[in-house]
């Protein structure tokens, strides 16, 4: 009884001190959304929009009819995207994988080591693979020097080759940051289950499959219906960086189309018409998967 009033003052702390949190999240992610109206204007800069023509879903019927550009731009985002979502069970396994290691220090320098990238600007990860990769970098240099290729390869230039090389590319900068929800998800699963193991003989990689996996799977379930529905959101920052004109027809996915098309080209209108588009998209697909997920699994994720 003496306790309501206290628990409800701490409630009320807490939700003061979320609210600038709140108030950033409706400057940066709400109000921006007002610039959606130049979709539906032939707007130019430097005419203001009350002087714009109205032109309602021209824009819209145009992501139809845009040719074969916009449907290399979606065979470019879905497959990386389809890459991204196979190679979703890789910070898993590399959770579990820490998980078993016993020497804490080993422990540590690792899971510090794979996190960092993460933190690490994409403009440096270029740098670095640059450095690596090119034509006169650091690998041919040492496989010429051994004798094993006769000729440098541009690994970075190969146009065959780029959905594979930028999903690496990926891999190694998000793997250590994606395994820490795992590493948590690992600390959260009841300790009496690998003793109930143990008792019946179980090993370690008995435990791994039968206890472990079991308990990481309603997290890994989550994290993958998510990625499904954020197909169309593959990120512009690491394409940006490694565009050249060698794998620009490969490479240019839909957000790097929509920042050519709006900044390159100042045609705003008919970029903010395919962000919209590709939002209302990724939003169907969000309640999609949302929907199946709680027919299968009797659980929604949001």
């Amino acid at each position: 009884m003496f306790n309501k009033p206290m628990l409800t003052k701490s409630r009320l702390n807490l939700l003061l001190m979320a609210v600038p949190f709140l108030v950033l999240v409706f400057l940066f992610n709400y109000l921006p959304l007002f610039g959606w109206v130049y979709a539906f204007f032939d707007y130019k800069p430097g005419i203001p929009l009350s002087q714009t023509e109205f032109v309602g879903l021209k824009f819209f019927t145009l992501t139809f009819h845009d040719g074969g550009e916009m449907l290399n731009v979606l065979k470019n985002t879905l497959a990386m995207s389809f890459l991204g979502i196979v190679t979703t069970p890789l910070p898993l396994i590399f959770a579990i994988l820490l998980s078993e290691v016993k020497n804490g220090k080993f422990k540590k320098f690792v899971q510090t080591t794979t996190t960092l990238p993460n933190f690490i600007s994409w403009f440096i990860v270029f740098s670095l693979f640059f450095s690596i990769f090119s034509v006169e970098g650091l690998l041919n240099t040492i496989l010429m020097k051994l004798h094993i290729i006769s000729e440098p390869t541009n690994i970075l230039g190969n146009r065959e080759a780029v959905w594979y090389v930028q999903t690496a590319v990926s891999v190694w900068k998000g793997i250590g940051w994606g395994a820490i929800i795992y590493l948590a998800a690992i600390a959260g699963i009841d300790q009496e289950l690998y003793d109930a193991a143990k008792v019946d003989g179980a090993g370690r990689f008995q435990m791994i499959m039968n206890v472990t996996v079991p308990g990481l799977m309603p997290t890994y379930i989550v994290l993958l219906l998510l990625g499904i529905s954020n197909m169309l959101s593959n990120g512009f920052d690491q394409y940006f960086v490694f565009h050249n004109p060698l794998v620009a027809e490969k490479i240019e996915v839909l957000d790097y189309y929509v920042y050519r098309i709006g900044i390159a080209t100042n045609d705003y209108a008919y970029a903010t018409a395919i962000g919209i588009s590709k939002t209302a998209v990724s939003i169907t697909l969000l309640f999609t998967v949302n929907f199946i997920s709680k027919k299968i699994r009797g659980e929604s994720i949001i």
